[in-house]
């Protein structure tokens, strides 16, 4: 498999290229407002912007006051961005999400009619918090507006705005009364990202930092309609054919009933990832090179973001979980068999 082919990619126009050069500085601005008030959480951070240009939803995973929510309020309020959080509770309802019919009176006297009252669902950015607290009647609501931007009620149609993107959170240390998410709905997350705790370093900033003065207001760098732009830019940028190569390749390499498939993976894993992870895998590769300065897509981008696009596509089987395999650890074992084949 060639690794620098890349005569017959077109390449970037000098507007994109000029456009890339902008993006690439406004990136760092962005990482640097959003760390007046998120200390450390480089990679977090970068994988959910990363997720916003290439029009995804992440489910980050971690435990309790790792500042999650202020994370993504942070980063709605750099881009300009309208923001609504939902606390996902066992008795919450579809409707108090998507939005009810509530009966009004009309100009005319006497007459009443059913008119649509929006829920939280109606913003750019969405916060699902601990989603996995509600059961799956609740959770489905959120497919259709994840995949095709709108919200159905009483046979109606209701766009929701653009950009919009569904950022949910898990907390992994409280099971009881939570409710597994579907696979159908993981497979609506474009990336699954874990949320570590911070650094020895980090922790005493973050000491200091939240327990003096309060911190100025973070300053609005970028608008909903930049962002907009931004994506477009994002699916324009070129890939060589052997990267969508790799990118196939790999996602067949976690199915164990295809012949791409490792030995190892036969006996670990019981589902593997479906199609929609290599588009994932190949947006995220572009805005991921187009974050590093990059104008077309390379290997580097594929392995930056194969470990959130494919832990929680891959299902492992019992022998795995007595074996103490995971599935992150197949992920990492893969792009190892995948840079043997590059060579």
């Amino acid at each position: 498999m060639p690794t620098t082919d890349t005569e017959s990619t077109p390449a970037a126009s000098e507007a994109d290229v000029k456009a890339i050069d902008e993006l690439r500085v406004l990136y760092a601005s962005l990482r640097k407002e959003i760390s007046k008030t998120i200390i450390g959480q480089d990679k977090v951070i970068e994988q959910l912007l990363i997720c916003v240009l290439s029009k995804g939803h992440s489910l980050l995973m971690g435990v309790p006051g790792l500042a999650k929510t202020t994370m993504v309020h942070a980063l709605a309020e750099v881009m300009s961005l309208d923001f609504n959080r939902i606390q996902f509770t066992p008795d919450l309802m579809p409707s108090d999400i998507t939005g009810t019919d509530i009966l009004q009176e009309t100009d005319q006297p006497g007459k009443r009619e059913f008119v649509f009252l929006k829920g939280p669902l109606f913003a750019n950015i969405v916060l699902a918090d601990e989603i996995n607290r509600t059961p799956p009647k609740t959770q489905s609501a959120l497919l259709e507006a994840m995949q095709e931007h709108k919200v159905t009620a009483s046979g109606k149609a209701f766009s929701l705005p653009s950009p919009f993107f569904v950022l949910a959170t898990q907390n992994p240390i409280e099971q009881e009364g939570t409710y597994s998410l579907p696979e159908a709905q993981l497979d609506r997350f474009m990336f699954f990202i874990h949320v570590n705790y911070p650094s020895s370093d980090e922790e005493k900033q973050i000491a200091r930092a939240t327990t003096g003065e309060a911190p100025d207001a973070l300053s609005k760098l970028v608008s909903g309609e930049q962002v907009l732009n931004f994506q477009k830019l994002i699916q324009r940028v070129p890939v060589p054919d052997h990267i969508y190569d790799a990118a196939v390749g790999l996602v067949r390499m976690t199915r164990p009933d295809d012949e791409a498939a490792p030995e190892w993976i036969k006996r670990w894993v019981t589902w593997g990832a479906g199609p929609r992870a290599v588009q994932y895998l190949i947006r995220g590769a572009k805005a991921h090179a187009v974050l590093q300065g990059s104008y077309l897509v390379r290997m580097e981008d594929i392995e930056a973001v194969a470990q959130p696009v494919l832990t929680h596509r891959i299902l492992t089987n019992f022998q795995a979980q007595t074996e103490g395999v995971t599935s992150p650890k197949i992920v990492e074992r893969l792009l190892e068999e995948l840079r043997k084949q590059e060579n």
